[in-house]
């Protein structure tokens, strides 16, 4: 993987939203850490309106990234888009992929989490209860670990569900907690290693199926990985939408 010239803004903390791809129904951008997903002062679709140059321009959010996670999100530019990617995710057709770097090794090298999350309100925290009860929501991923190397490993995820923090409580819950995170991991200094890296959907207008690829940042702990996160981007930092003949 070549350098990246994005590591120190990821590491001063200031970097801004990049348009990777838009036409007139849709926007896909790499959101920095420490963004909101949503339309609020300093959101991303405040931002990317600014970087647009169009301050009342339609950019709606229809999924979301916590707060302190980076990597690709659609927005949609219009309302009629939106709800087309809103029922696309609702109905399982919406394919996100994350790259995450966890302490330890899974006990297998692929496999599925199921857990039961129960969120609190108050302090803000997800968490795995045992137990059906009021409030309590179940969560399903898959992984597949990629590599292990210095007591870490660099996994593949999928999600099932889209449950708040649910990567980093599903992984800390097993003793495996993401590095960075400071909520429910060791709280080591620097950004999260959980990255949004693959979005696929179809377009909300012409119904052809867009593919959209994006490793993480070339700083730690994703340099102890380099080789194999080589392997799976080449020399390129955004693969071009694969723009297919399937039809809804």
């Amino acid at each position: 993987m070549p350098p990246d010239s994005r590591a120190a803004c990821f590491l001063g903390g200031t970097m801004e939203p990049v348009i990777l791809y838009q036409d007139r129904r849709v926007l896909v951008a790499r959101k920095p850490w420490g963004v909101l997903s949503t339309d609020e002062p300093g959101g991303m679709p405040e931002l990317l309106r600014e970087k647009m140059g169009e301050p009342q321009g339609c950019v709606r959010t229809v999924h979301r990234l916590d707060r302190v996670v980076g990597g690709l999100m659609v927005f949609a530019r219009s309302a009629a888009a939106s709800r087309e990617l809103s029922r696309q995710v609702r109905e399982h057709q919406f394919r996100k992929g994350y790259l995450a770097v966890i302490h330890g090794t899974p006990p297998a090298p692929e496999g599925a989490l199921h857990d039961l999350l129960l969120r609190d309100p108050a302090t803000r925290m997800t968490r795995v209860v045992t137990e059906p009860q009021k409030g309590v929501r179940s969560a399903d991923l898959t992984y597949r670990t990629l590599e292990t190397r210095e007591g870490l490993s660099l996994v593949e995820v999928s999600l099932g569900t889209g449950r708040t923090h649910q990567i980093r409580v599903q992984f800390a819950s097993r003793g495996l907690p993401l590095v960075g995170d400071k909520r429910y991991g060791r709280g080591e200094e620097g950004p999260i290693a959980l990255w949004s890296c693959f979005l696929g959907f179809y377009h909300p207008e012409t119904g052809a199926w867009l593919e959209f690829s994006d490793p993480p940042p070339d700083i730690p702990p994703w340099t102890v990985f380099l080789d194999t996160l080589a392997l799976i981007y080449g020399r390129s930092m955004i693969a071009p939408p694969d723009i297919s003949n399937r039809q809804r």
